[in-house]
């Protein structure tokens, strides 16, 4: 079931009516029901995965807390094991095949690839990652085990945050189902304004970008250069507004409920180094990453050589994690090379960054840059049509292309401003306040004005969210 579809939207208001009218006690089953029912709609089938790795870490989590030594281990690399081998089989499996029989190809060994044909269930690499970080947790005792298994098994299928994050951490998120909420007006309307900024994001900005960028990079040698750059900036904003439009989503209906989420996007454009940006880009996976392996691998404690193989490594896992296809692997390697320069660049050289006036801004538009191209290898079919689109930027310029039309790209380009401007407004803590205005009336107006542009100017044939295939 889709944000930004009409099931949900029937969905969510009779959920939500349901869980304020219910007793407390009864509360978390319905919102199990209802997270399995939401989750359910893609395949009825992909709620025996969500269970198993649900069973699988409840018990280990249980047996972990109750040993010690050897045992206590044994029980945290079968769970980890068992998650991450079903995680491989459905996602990374055809990927690595293909891999192996090309090593073999050029060995002079030629043989047919075999192609499995399995269906990457939706979100399942969220929700695998925020029931292994509660296994971890509890092996490193930084949390109490649960003992209830429905209140476990809903804090891994909790439904908005359940196939694309934030991928929430059990210290955070699981009091927050013994808790027992009361009806708060505020956050209610709190929560909606949430969702409409996030609406504006997906339906408005995404969804308009995205026909520019899929006509250009899905048609690589019918375009130049300059329509290339055109398009990976778009791109640079699509999946910005696509994952963060769908994270605002998800933090307002959890919001609505009572229950506050973890913030995932927090202005990366205005990132003035590539490190700053990991700390403003996917929160939530970014601290994943940094706590279970980054941190584990031996972070920044250890010679200079390998903390920059920690770096680099936990960057190509990450890329790997996006997605089995050899684009997100470079993307994730190269990300990893930037950390890598930075790092050498401030903590080993000592150059100290200039983060005021002219240079500040100077290092963002730098940063941004990096970032923008980053994202050619993201978004690129094959690594080959990342290598072609580089060749055209470099090589091949021309008149930009412009589609059916100059209004398919004023719209695009209005929007985007639109967003640039309320993010500058909240990274400048400009006193100027429209949707959260204390007045209500001046609230309630530019919310309903935000309903109408979205009304107008939004793509609902704009699909699923970017980040469900990961």
């Amino acid at each position: 079931m889709l944000f930004n579809s009409l099931a949900f939207v029937a969905f969510f208001p009779i959920v939500c009516l349901l869980y304020w009218l219910l007793p407390h006690r009864w509360r978390n089953l319905f919102l199990l029901i209802a997270s399995y029912y939401f989750y359910m709609n893609w395949k009825p089938a992909y709620a025996l995965l969500i269970g198993f790795s649900t069973i699988v870490t409840w018990v280990c989590g249980r047996h972990i807390a109750d040993s010690a030594g050897k045992a206590k281990k044994v029980s945290l690399v079968v769970c980890l094991v068992l998650n991450f081998a079903i995680l491989f089989i459905y996602k990374y499996l055809n990927f690595a095949t293909g891999a192996v029989f090309s090593l073999l190809d050029l060995a002079g060994l030629r043989m047919a690839v075999p192609e499995f044909d399995i269906l990457l269930p939706v979100g399942i690499s969220f929700y695998t990652f925020q029931a292994v970080g509660y296994t971890i947790d509890v092996y490193r005792g930084t949390i109490r085990p649960e003992r209830n298994f429905f209140t476990y098994a809903l804090f891994v299928s909790f439904f908005p945050q359940l196939v694309a994050g934030p991928i929430e951490r059990a210290a955070n998120l699981l009091p927050q189902f013994h808790t027992r909420h009361k009806f708060n007006g505020e956050n209610l309307i709190e929560g909606f304004k949430l969702m409409i900024w996030g609406y504006f994001m997906k339906l408005c900005i995404a969804g308009n970008v995205s026909v520019y960028v899929d006509a250009v990079f899905n048609n690589l040698p019918n375009h130049n250069g300059t329509s290339v750059i055109m398009a990976a900036f778009f791109f640079t904003f699509q999946i910005f507004c696509d994952f963060g439009g769908y994270s605002l989503i998800a933090i307002g209906v959890a919001r609505c409920m009572g229950f506050n989420l973890m913030q995932n996007f927090n202005r990366p454009y205005f990132a003035t180094s590539v490190k700053e940006f990991w700390r403003r880009w996917h929160i939530s996976l970014s601290t994943w990453f940094m706590d279970y392996v980054y941190i584990p691998l031996g972070g920044s404690r250890c010679s200079r050589a390998k903390h920059l193989r920690n770096l680099l490594i936990t960057f190509v896992v990450s890329g790997v994690w996006h997605g089995a296809n050899w684009t997100f692997v470079v993307w994730g390697a190269y990300h990893g090379l930037l950390l890598c320069g930075h790092t050498i660049r401030v903590k080993f050289l000592h150059i100290k960054e200039s983060t005021t006036g002219l240079m500040k801004a100077v290092n963002i538009v730098f940063t941004f840059v990096l970032a923008m191209a980053g994202w050619i290898f993201f978004r690129a079919n094959t690594l080959s049509d990342a290598v072609q689109a580089f060749h055209h930027i470099l090589y091949r310029r021309g008149p930009l292309f412009i589609g059916e039309g100059k209004s398919e790209m004023a719209l695009p380009l209005v929007l985007i401003a639109l967003l640039v401007l309320k993010e500058l407004k909240d990274e400048m803590g400009w006193n100027i306040h429209l949707m959260h205005n204390k007045n209500v009336y001046v609230s309630a107006v530019s919310s309903a004005l935000m309903i109408i542009v979205i009304a107008v100017c939004a793509q609902f044939e704009s699909g699923a969210f970017i980040y469900f295939q990961f």
